[in-house]
């Protein structure tokens, strides 16, 4: 480092090392350059600081004005550097802010997430609720023979359902193979090979000749339980679908059965159940109606009964020893109460837009 120059200390010496730096700190045109300018004239080796060493060789008298002097101008420009990196920082922030701006509106993802049909969501959660309850899980073939899906069942051969009208049939009525029309060929199996006491319930894909309209489909889903033990009666029904009915519409909602009549049960019921938006308070109160059961406090759910002695005992199962009941409910009906959906054609159609709002879940 170069020895400090000796001899008096000039104001008009101070004065120029104090424009200098002041001009080159203004001139700085952005952070870089300010730190160069730094260095040069705020260092260890700028002007101002080789003045400031000069203060110590002057006279006693002199060393006073000459430390104010340069003192001020060293501050000056300290105040300015300051001042003149904030500006530069915030000209930065603002380019970059430009330069690396996002637009909000553009698609945020290339690939579109995905998501399960509602249907399929919904047969997991039965399929867990009644796991949890120890029945199994049990699925067959959707191309059947016709014992099983009518004979078996108590169905003769001059029943309704077995008209060409109702059925799909393969390849001809005397086939002998239909497309099930229900589930229930899968608790014929299930009666067929599995060991008792049994508790299954069979969630899969039923056939019939219905027209695609907004409450119908030629293809829809079921659900049907089964349970075959000593010992069974109504009040065991009637509580599993209780059970099953506050898992699905949430808790409270009760059931009520109504009679009817099923070829495969005996004594048979239809199922309502209590409506889940107005709890029944719309029924009789013209000022609160309700448009999900029409004011009548129940919405009607599916079929239930004991299983027919007849069904057992073609499937080689003493009546007199054991005895069951069963249920069925459409998957699409229950999917539609669940959610306010009111066309059926919704579920089939395969619009990502339907499925979407549902995700991954029910």
């Amino acid at each position: 480092m170069p020895a400090a120059p000796t001899g008096p200390l000039p104001p008009q010496e101070v004065e120029r090392a104090r424009a200098g730096a002041l001009a080159a700190v203004a001139a700085a045109a952005d952070l870089d350059e300010l730190k160069e300018v730094r260095i040069e004239h705020a260092g260890d080796r700028s002007p101002l600081a080789l003045l400031n060493r000069r203060i110590g060789t002057l006279p006693g008298e002199q060393r006073k004005e000459a430390g104010r002097l340069v003192g001020t101008a060293r501050r000056e420009v300290a105040e300015a550097l300051v001042a003149r990196q904030q500006v530069l920082a915030a000209e930065r922030d603002e380019r970059m802010l430009a330069d690396e701006a996002v637009d909000v509106t553009l698609p945020w993802v290339r690939r579109p997430v995905g998501a399960r049909h509602p249907l399929v969501s919904l047969v997991d959660r039965i399929a867990q609720i009644f796991v949890a309850l120890g029945y199994e899980v049990a699925d067959g073939p959707e191309a059947e023979a016709d014992w099983y899906n009518f004979d078996a069942l108590n169905m003769g051969p001059h029943h309704p359902a077995r008209a060409a009208t109702d059925t799909f049939f393969v390849e001809s009525v005397d086939s002998g193979v239909v497309l099930r029309t229900h589930t229930s060929p899968v608790q014929v199996r299930a009666m067929l090979t599995r060991p008792l006491p049994l508790y299954v319930i069979c969630p899969g894909r039923t056939y019939r000749a219905d027209e695609l309209d907004a409450t119908h489909t030629p293809v829809f889903s079921q659900v049907e339980g089964l349970v075959v033990d000593e010992g069974i009666t109504m009040a065991d029904l009637k509580g599993t679908l209780d059970h099953f009915a506050a898992a699905m519409f949430g808790e409270g909602i009760v059931t009520r059965l109504r009679p009817s009549y099923f070829p495969f049960t005996e004594p048979s019921a239809e199922v309502d159940i209590e409506c889940f938006v107005c709890r029944g308070a719309s029924v009789g109160d013209p000022d609160q109606p309700c448009r999900t059961c029409s004011s009548e406090g129940w919405i009607e759910w599916g079929g239930c009964g004991m299983v027919n002695p007849r069904v057992l005992g073609a499937c080689g199962i003493d009546p007199d020893r054991w005895s069951g009941f069963a249920f069925g409910m459409g998957l699409e009906r229950t999917l539609m109460f669940r959610h306010g959906i009111t066309d059926m054609r919704d579920l089939i159609e395969g619009d990502v837009r339907f499925t979407l709002p549902f995700g991954m879940d029910v």
